[in-house]
């Protein structure tokens, strides 16, 4: 005796269509998907979103030109002299840095020897000419947000753009000094991602991307007196590597 025999019913025509498009949109998908960027989808409202122009590849020449912008992770503190990222990045990528850090210092907070962000970049020479400009940090605000923080940012950026209105930008955001991630550092991270977004601009995020675990905290932070929470030199090269390994994968 034979196996049973199982009825199969036959598709209607409406579901043959149905079933070829749903392929089609699959297919579709699968080619596009792994090589598209995704646009960024940003408030515009309380009931509406606008979707940003996704920023374009970064296209650097060789030995390129690079403005780092920040607070006393790009001065170097707690590293060798000569030794913090944004030097040690150099080494690494072979560009010709243009180190500009001031220690404490923020979108809202003034530093030790220098102003504030939206000051210094003012007081930027257009004559740097600059092929890419990596603005970094900064954790020195948390303890002023969220007052007019925002606006400081859009502020110190517009200035950016007027002066170096050839520049590639690219937004390094803060990077944590303890862990677990401090309250007001995760918001400065998610409003600098968000108002990068807006301006069809590249945002690195060293906290959603986990560049300091617990796992590494130790072999990058200096937690001495000496250090006070800052990378080591040991640290610092690390996290030149991070970010030239950051910025190739967002160039052509």
């Amino acid at each position: 005796m034979g196996a049973p025999e199982r009825l199969v019913a036959r598709p209607s025509l409406w579901t043959i269509i149905a079933a070829v498009a749903a392929v089609i949109v699959v297919s579709v998908v699968a080619f596009w998907g792994p090589w598209a960027t995704p646009a960024a989808t940003v408030a515009a409202g309380e009931d509406e979103a606008v979707v940003a122009a996704p920023p374009s590849p970064l296209d650097l020449p060789e030995n390129a030109r690079v403005l780092i912008f920040g607070d006393s992770w790009t001065w170097g503190e707690a590293a060798a002299p000569g030794k913090g990222y944004a030097y040690e990045v150099a080494d690494v990528t072979g560009w010709t840095t243009i180190v500009d850090g001031v220690r404490g210092s923020g979108y809202l907070r003034p530093g030790i020897d220098g102003a504030d962000f939206g000051t210094r970049i003012a007081q930027l020479d257009r004559w740097l000419a600059p092929d890419l400009i990596v603005v970094q940090g900064s954790i020195n605000d948390r303890r002023l947000y969220p007052q007019n923080y925002r606006e400081a940012v859009e502020r110190a950026w517009d200035r950016l753009a007027d002066i170096f209105p050839d520049a590639q930008i690219v937004i390094l955001g803060p990077a944590p000094q303890v862990l677990p991630v401090e309250e007001a550092t995760a918001l400065i991270d998610a409003d600098l991602a968000d108002l990068a977004a807006r301006r069809g601009w590249w945002y690195i995020s060293p906290i959603a991307e986990n560049w300091i675990t617990a796992a590494d905290y130790r072999d990058i932070i200096d937690t001495s007196a000496v250090g006070r929470d800052h990378p080591s030199t040991a640290g610092h090269r690390y996290l030149a590597e991070r970010l030239a390994a950051a910025v190739a994968a967002l160039s052509r």
